[in-house]
């Protein structure tokens, strides 16, 4: 029988995050067919979403766009990166090519790096990206401050150009690159509430506010801290690998509870817009309390997005950075009702879709 290979981008959690929802809908839907994971996110951040045993190997295949946090973006780096790991173009598509032929791969999926689908392309495999941006998309931007972006938004863009199907997701950009589209609804699913095993893992109080800072990395100094330990209304969380030791902060660790669970339980979440926590806290009918981000072509469309689906307010950086979340808090309390509301099943869709593909 042969099997789905599925390539997930590493630039940030939201990625996996819906891969992993595509992902466990492809086991219901199929449980006897094989799938492998090629990525470099954590393993046991893959392990704390799949419901069902999956291979997982290590692989990166794009770079994305190297950041100093969760809020800002180096791209002195990130150009620096992306000319490093080109320079292995050729050998890492070769590298693919044969994986994919010993493997016995059917169809190949990406979110979205394009070396894998170049792979698949050459050695004549049935190759589907899925994603709510195009990395030509969001590098062209940079190109006006730096012209040795035009070689990878060309390079992404061929790639794209010769993809058999692009399943885009909610909150995307046109994506025009790609010549056979369809539109998938939400992926994520809600969470359980587990507010009372929460609230004695973490030694949390279940009568207050509780509000989750959802960053990979967020630089906090001393004094930011020391405002948050002023929200006496609130207890303040964060998830695993996020901590500041010896905080007000309670972090969770993965092993207690999966993110989903732990966003159904908070009462409010403050974070940068990315794909992954703006479609959970949809699915969860969270209130979201959002920083701007720069360097960040997916800005606006995310934050189009949280302005219909999510009830919501805005933090200056300058806030979140000082730990002054008071006044985004009772903005967050006092938000109305989404005008909207997106409909649901985009995961089950998407899985059908590689299916069919499969062979």
């Amino acid at each position: 029988m042969k099997k789905i290979a599925y390539y997930i981008t590493a630039h940030g959690y939201g990625h996996g995050t819906r891969s992993c929802d595509i992902l466990n809908a492809l086991q219901a839907a199929a449980p006897d067919v094989s799938i492998i994971i090629k990525t470099d996110l954590p393993v046991d951040f893959i392990a704390s979403r799949i419901t069902h045993g999956i291979e997982h190997r290590c692989g990166a295949f794009d770079v994305g766009l190297i950041q100093q946090d969760s809020i800002q973006i180096d791209l002195e780096a990130s150009i620096e990166a992306i000319e490093t790991l080109y320079k292995r173009e050729e050998e890492l598509i070769a590298q693919e090519m044969a994986f994919l032929q010993e493997e016995n791969v059917g169809v190949v999926v990406a979110d979205i790096p394009a070396i894998p689908l170049a792979a698949a392309q050459r050695a004549g495999i049935p190759n589907i990206a899925t994603g709510n941006f195009g990395w030509d998309w969001i590098y062209s931007e940079f190109i006006g401050h730096d012209p040795r972006w035009q070689i990878y938004v060309d390079k992404f863009r061929a790639v794209y150009e010769r993809t058999d199907l692009l399943m885009r997701q909610p909150f995307a950009e046109p994506m025009s690159a790609f010549p056979n589209q369809i539109d998938l609804p939400l992926l994520a699913k809600p969470g359980i509430n587990r507010r009372s095993e929460l609230s004695q893992a973490a030694g949390a109080d279940p009568e207050k506010q509780w509000v989750l800072l959802s960053f990979t990395t967020l630089n906090l100094d001393a004094h930011a801290l020391e405002n948050l330990s002023h929200l006496r209304r609130c207890d303040v969380f964060a998830v695993e690998p996020l901590e500041w030791p010896g905080s007000v902060v309670r972090t969770i660790s993965r092993s207690t509870a999966s993110f989903a669970d732990v966003l159904a339980s908070m009462d409010c979440v403050v974070t940068k817009p990315g794909f992954g926590i703006v479609s959970e806290c949809i699915a969860n009918d969270k209130p979201i309390i959002y920083a701007d981000r720069e360097n960040f072509r997916e800005y606006p469309v995310l934050v189009e997005s949280i302005e219909h689906y999510c009830r919501n307010a805005f933090i200056p950086t300058t806030d979140l950075y000082a730990g002054n979340l008071g006044r985004a808090l009772e903005q967050a309390e006092k938000a109305t009702a989404p005008p909207e509301q997106m409909p649901r099943g985009g995961a089950e869709i998407a899985a059908r879709h590689i299916l069919e593909r499969l062979g």
